[in-house]
C-alpha cells in the first residue's frame, strides 16, 4: 500500500489530519523536524482515536533538502501543511523560507511522481488586501505589496503564487489543489498551546483584558483535515483553491468571548467583555460554497467549535483555572 505523506507531523492540523488518515485505514508517512518529537505525535494521534500502528515518523526540515527524497518516496499523495517556525522582524528571514520550503515540498513530490499535493494556504493569501465591499472568494487574493501588510499574510500570498506558478511552469504531472482557511479553532491533539489556542487560553485566563477589534471566520481544524482528505480524493478538485470556514456570518472576539460565557459558566468568568478602542472593521464576507458544492464538504458551526475548543484546553489541563 502508497503511504500518504503528511508534512508538518507536529502541527495543530497536521496531527489531527493524519489521524483522521489512520482512522480511515490508511498507511501514513509523516515529516517532524526532529525524531525527538516522535513520542509526542504518536501520543497525539493515540489520542485522536487512531492506531499509530500504520504510522511512520520521518525526519526532514523545510529550510534543507536533506531527507525529502526519503519522505515522498512511494507517496501517491502528499499532504502539505507544514510551516517553518521562523520568529523574526526581519521580512527575508520569513518570506524566503516560507516560498523555499514550499517549493522544496512541490519538487520533491514531482520528482518521485507524486499524483497530488494538497497544500494548506490561508485566507491570509485570498482576503488581506481591502476591497469595496470585503466580500471574498477563491477568485481574490491578497497583494503582498498592501501598505502596512504584517509578514504572516505577506508569506502566505507569495507562498501560495509561488506554488500555482510552479506548478504550472515545473509541476509536470503533479497536481495542486490549495486549502485556505480563515482563523483555525477546534479541539486540539497536542499538549502544547499554540497559534489560535494561545487566544483562546489568554481569553479564558483573562490575560486578554479587552477583544481584539477584528472579524473573522472560524474554520474547524477537523474540518480542515476533513477537506484535505475530500480535495486529495476528487479528480475536479486538481488545480483549484478552497476557502474553509463554518457557514454564517464572519465573527468578531468579542462575539467568540461571548459564546463562551454563554455556554461555559465559571470557566468563561474572565472572558473580555469590551473590545480596544478603535474603528470598527468593515463586515467581513467570505464564501465556502465552492468547498461545499464542488466536494460535499460539511463544516461545523462556529458556535460549536468555540465551545469544544474551550473544553478541550480544559480537558487537557491547559488552562489555569476551571
Amino acid at each position: 500500500m502508497n503511504r500518504v505523506l503528511v508534512t508538518g507531523g507536529t502541527g495543530y492540523l497536521g496531527t489531527q489530519l493524519i489521524a483522521a488518515l489512520l482512522r480511515e485505514g490508511r498507511a501514513v508517512r509523516t515529516t517532524v523536524r526532529s525524531l525527538d518529537s516522535e513520542a509526542l505525535v504518536r501520543e497525539a494521534v493515540r489520542r485522536g482515536g487512531a492506531d499509530d500502528g500504520d504510522l511512520e515518523i520521518v525526519a526532514a526540515e523545510l529550510t534543507t533538502d536533506d531527507g525529502w527524497k526519503a519522505a515522498v518516496a512511494e507517496c501517491e499523495e502528499v499532504h502539505h501543511t507544514a510551516t517553518p517556525m521562523i520568529l523574526s522582524e526581519d521580512p527575508d528571514a520569513v518570506l524566503v523560507p516560507a516560498r523555499d520550503g514550499t517549493l522544496r515540498i512541490l519538487r520533491a513530490a514531482r520528482d518521485s511522481g507524486a499524483r497530488r499535493v494538497v497544500l494548506t494556504s490561508s485566507f491570509a493569501a485570498i482576503g488581506y488586501t481591502p476591497k469595496p465591499g470585503a466580500e471574498y472568494t477563491e477568485q481574490d487574493w491578497t497583494d503582498p505589496d498592501t501598505p502596512g501588510l504584517a509578514l504572516y499574510p505577506r508569506s502566505k500570498a507569495i507562498a501560495e503564487r509561488a506554488a500555482w506558478d510552479f506548478a504550472e511552469r515545473e509541476g509536470g504531472d503533479t497536481e495542486l489543489v490549495t486549502v485556505n482557511p480563515t482563523f483555525i479553532l477546534g479541539p486540539t491533539l497536542l499538549t502544547q498551546i499554540r497559534s489560535s489556542l494561545g487566544l483562546t487560553k489568554a481569553m479564558l485566563d483573562g490575560t486578554m483584558t479587552a477583544a481584539p477589534r477584528q472579524r473573522f471566520g472560524v474554520a474547524d481544524v477537523r474540518d480542515v483535515a476533513d477537506l484535505h482528505i475530500r480535495a486529495m480524493a476528487a479528480p475536479e478538485a486538481a488545480g483549484k483553491r478552497y476557502l474553509a470556514l463554518a457557514d454564517g456570518p464572519t465573527i468578531s472576539f468579542l462575539d467568540m468571548a461571548q459564546i463562551l460565557s454563554k455556554h461555559l459558566g465559571p470557566l468563561a468568568a474572565r472572558v473580555p467583555t469590551e473590545e480596544v478602542p478603535g474603528v470598527e472593521p468593515p463586515n467581513l464576507i467570505i464564501h465556502n460554497d465552492r468547498a461545499k458544492a464542488e466536494l460535499g464538504w460539511s463544516p461545523r458551526p462556529a458556535e460549536t467549535t468555540i465551545v469544544q475548543t474551550a473544553e478541550s484546553l480544559r480537558d487537557l489541563g491547559l488552562l489555569d483555572h476551571g
